[in-house]
């Protein structure tokens, strides 16, 4: 028999242990966490598009856990691109392995009470417990972002990096390439297939 609990806390997995065992079962109880640390934070921003770690910073660090609407349009434009890529991120960590089934998502709209049927967002919000989490995220950030721009590597563009020398394709491969505003880089498939050809 195989039982998986999730969120469990550990005293509840105890007792369901213990509880089994007296009944003669032989149990394998597997526990996850769903909920967010500062790695599951950090890989979830890496993984947004420029305009979006734009949104979530706002919400995060400038807001301190809230951003109002307008202030988001005034700062990145339309809204809509932003929070899809907000959306998009949590499926995509479940399907990559990144986060469990049931994580949810770290930064949720709260529409506008005078205009329920209209659906516009008049704000955006982190829960509180969560604000320390990402913002801790967004220091690693900054930190990979520093150390980039000390070994000479310097932005080209919003979410592009320029460099004065390219490394052999050979030397990265196993490695999680990123740019310099946290995103990650796209994997180069091809480029592995054409090496294996003859």
């Amino acid at each position: 028999m195989k039982i998986t609990i999730e969120g469990a806390s550990e005293e509840f997995t105890e007792k369901v242990l213990t509880l089994a065992a007296q009944q003669g079962a032989n149990l394998t109880i597997s526990t996850v966490e769903t909920g967010w640390t500062v790695e599951r934070a950090e890989r979830y921003l890496r993984s947004l598009p420029s305009g979006a770690r734009t949104f979530a910073r706002l919400v995060v660090v400038d807001g301190d856990g809230r951003a109002e609407a307008e202030t988001l349009r005034v700062a990145v434009g339309k809204l809509n691109g932003p929070t899809v890529a907000l959306s998009r991120a949590i499926p995509r960590g479940v399907r990559e392995g990144w986060w469990p089934e049931g994580t949810p998502a770290p930064i949720e709209k709260v529409d506008d009470p005078d205009h329920p049927s209209w659906q516009k967002a008049e704000a955006y919000v982190m829960s509180r417990d969560l604000v320390p989490v990402f913002r801790a995220a967004f220091a690693r950030l900054a930190h990979a972002q520093q150390t980039a721009r000390a070994a000479g590597l310097h932005p080209g563009g919003a979410g592009k990096t320029s460099m004065s020398w390219a490394p052999d394709p050979s030397m990265l491969k196993g490695y999680n390439l990123v740019d310099l505003d946290g995103g990650s880089l796209p994997a180069d498939d091809d480029q592995d297939e054409e090496d294996q050809q003859p």
